[in-house]
């Protein structure tokens, strides 16, 4: 079965990935922060979607589509269409350097980021383990 990118089941299924995966685990247990994976409107996708991820030590807290901008308030936002959302995904964009290029629209410090290479890594890592209908 293959989920709908971008979906509440979608984000659902990450955070089941992630806490399985003992690479992300280790390379995550001094990371705090949760994210809006902001997914700008395109093609199959006719409104803003927002996924919400709670990431804390190696764990998915918690992961769910966000009715509106302002339910929660993350540390960081992450914004893009859907065709780089699909890039990262599929490992043909690294994040942090989508970050640096502005493909990927970060708001939050960028820093914190950078010191936690291996776990963006193993975050891409665990969506490619998601099967994932993307919008044509």
């Amino acid at each position: 079965m293959a989920y709908k990118f971008p979906s509440d089941e979608w984000i659902k299924a990450m955070a089941e990935e992630i806490n399985k995966s003992d690479a992300y685990r280790k390379s995550a247990e001094k990371w705090e922060g949760d994210f809006y994976f902001h997914v700008e409107p395109g093609p199959g996708v006719p409104e803003p979607v927002l996924l919400y991820l709670d990431l804390w030590h190696g764990e998915a807290r918690d992961a769910f589509e966000v009715a509106a901008e302002g339910d929660q308030s993350p540390e960081f936002v992450i914004r893009a269409p859907v065709s780089t959302w699909r890039r990262v995904i599929e490992k043909k964009l690294d994040p942090i350097q989508g970050m640096i290029t502005g493909q990927l629209k970060l708001k939050g410090t960028m820093s914190k980021i950078m010191r936690f290479p291996r776990a963006a890594a193993e975050l891409v890592n665990c969506a490619t383990k998601v099967p994932t209908d993307f919008p044509s």
